[in-house]
């Protein structure tokens, strides 16, 4: 600042002169006398300190007249209450109880397949049919003779009734028909293993086996029914959210794939820890109108675990930490004319953060006016001016 002054008063002092004073000054500065050249020296210097003097009085009188004071200028925000929801996002994956592959109960030679890929069907509908064996004359003939089981048990019944007949011939009679009224329902239990119905509403979504192959019971798939209108979401959080997430808690499920985000809430979570990863299983159901949701597609849950419809955010960038740890922010107090301010040090105490702003939970009220940029050069009791954004 010195050498400015300086340079500045050298200035005028040169304009002040003629160009007749420049070159008699010239004549003397070649002189070769030193005596001289230093009594020019001094007197050059004394003129500068005079010059130096009236300018700082004419500073010092300019500042009273317009009341410029030097104030380090910063810029603020207003807290305001507003909702904040915090969310935990997690990987998740789509499914559907109603997915499954059929394979046979009875073994034999696939006589028929009833049906194509991607045909709708109905809970109930025959899909397929087993070649019997044989079992369909076997049952012929049992329930042949369990007519006639039942003919002679009821006329011995009738006779023992009137007390005609020995009791042993009764009992005989009514063991040989119950005996063979099981033995023709678990015939027709296993004939019934012999076709394949549809065990849900659903879609025909592959035909594996073929027409005329020999199937394995519970070996050899035969086909696999799809029901992609009861789809939902699965995922595994973190123990440590085990009393925040709960059944009922909101949340958001985007699908990248499909471009696609639905609002849902959590029907299910877990009541047991994986001791591998120290995760608990939420699910949450899923709309599939047009049934482009499909099984396995990978997706992300939001899922808000902590909700506060009086909060009080404000940026991170704002928030200073002192030696022992304790958090702060300087707040603008008694305003002034020309948007001057005095700076206050609040101590904060800091809830859940998310996208670049924090949560306060006690330290700050709506309204008050938080010092942003500008904020690492303020101290307490600090005179500043507050620059409009």
């Amino acid at each position: 600042m010195k050498k400015s002054i300086i340079l500045l008063s050298f200035s005028l002092l040169f304009l002040a002169c003629g160009q007749k004073e420049g070159e008699s000054a010239q004549k003397k500065f070649s002189s070769t006398n030193l005596e001289e050249l230093q009594k020019e020296k001094a007197s050059y210097t004394s003129q500068i300190k005079n010059l130096t003097q009236d300018l700082e009085k004419i500073n010092t009188a300019i500042e009273k007249l317009t009341g410029g004071e030097k104030r380090t200028l910063v810029t603020a925000l207003q807290a305001e209450a507003q909702v904040f929801n915090h969310i935990i996002e997690v990987q998740a994956n789509i499914k559907t109880r109603q997915n499954l592959q059929l394979v046979p109960e009875f073994g034999g030679r696939l006589e028929q397949i009833l049906v194509v890929e991607g045909q709708d069907v109905k809970k109930g509908m025959l899909l397929a049919v087993i070649d019997d064996a044989g079992l369909q004359d076997q049952l012929d003939q049992m329930r042949l003779q369990l007519e006639l089981s039942k003919t002679t048990f009821e006329r011995t019944q009738r006779l023992w009734d009137q007390k005609i007949g020995s009791e042993m011939m009764y009992l005989e009679a009514k063991t040989r028909f119950k005996t063979q009224e099981k033995q023709v329902a678990q015939m027709r239990e296993q004939l019934s293993k012999t076709k394949i119905y549809a065990p849900f509403d659903g879609v025909i979504d592959e035909i594996t086996a073929k027409k005329g192959e020999t199937v394995a019971p519970g070996m050899s798939p035969i086909l696999r029914i799809v029901n992609l209108k009861s789809m939902y979401v699965e995922s595994d959080v973190p123990e440590s959210y085990l009393k925040n997430i709960t059944k009922g808690s909101k949340a958001t499920v985007t699908i990248p794939v499909l471009n696609e985000t639905q609002t849902t809430i959590i029907r299910q979570t877990g009541n047991f820890i994986q001791p591998s990863n120290r995760t608990f299983r939420i699910e949450a159901p899923l709309e599939n109108p047009n049934g482009l949701i499909k099984p396995n597609l990978n997706a992300r849950l939001s899922v808000i675990d902590y909700s506060n419809t009086k909060a009080v955010m404000i940026p991170l960038r704002v928030v200073r930490e002192n030696a022992k740890g304790e958090t702060f922010v300087f707040i603008l107090k008694t305003p002034e004319e020309n948007n001057g301010f005095t700076t206050e040090q609040h101590f904060v105490s800091l809830g859940k953060s998310q996208n670049e702003m924090v949560e306060i939970i006690e330290g700050i009220e709506p309204n008050d006016l938080i010092v942003d940029e500008g904020v690492s050069l303020l101290v307490t009791g600090q005179k500043v001016t507050r620059i409009e954004q």
